[in-house]
């Protein structure tokens, strides 16, 4: 799959998974473009850049239990500059809380756009 197949997994369990704020930023710089765009859902603006992902990810961190932990459902799919990866979020051996997957579009290397969709 080469580098850009392991973005989104990286991004889900590097960055997503990770509590702690200074190294979500250090990772986000390998992985994401700088001006990425994070597509919550259809009605809202783009989030966008590594401050506002990072302060989202905090604030939806808060409320979940400090056990909760994204998982990957099964492996990543890629097709040219398209990635898709489903993923269940919730405590290890537990019914997920939530699942979904996100849709991510990578150029030169790193992810420029990154959509959410919930199930």
């Amino acid at each position: 799959m080469g580098k850009s197949g392991q973005l989104l997994e990286d991004s889900l369990l590097i960055i997503w998974n990770n509590r702690d704020s200074a190294e979500r930023l250090k990772a986000m710089e390998q992985i994401y473009h700088q001006d990425i765009r994070f597509f919550e859902n259809d009605s809202g603006n783009p989030i966008v850049g590594f401050e506002a992902i990072n302060n989202l990810i905090t604030r939806l961190q808060s409320g979940w239990a400090p056990e909760f932990v994204f998982e990957l459902s099964k492996p990543s799919q890629t097709n040219h500059n398209v990635q898709v990866v489903a993923w269940r979020l919730g405590a290890p051996a537990d019914m997920a809380v939530a699942s979904g997957m996100d849709v991510a579009i990578i150029e030169h290397e790193k992810i420029r756009a990154l959509h959410l969709y919930l199930d």
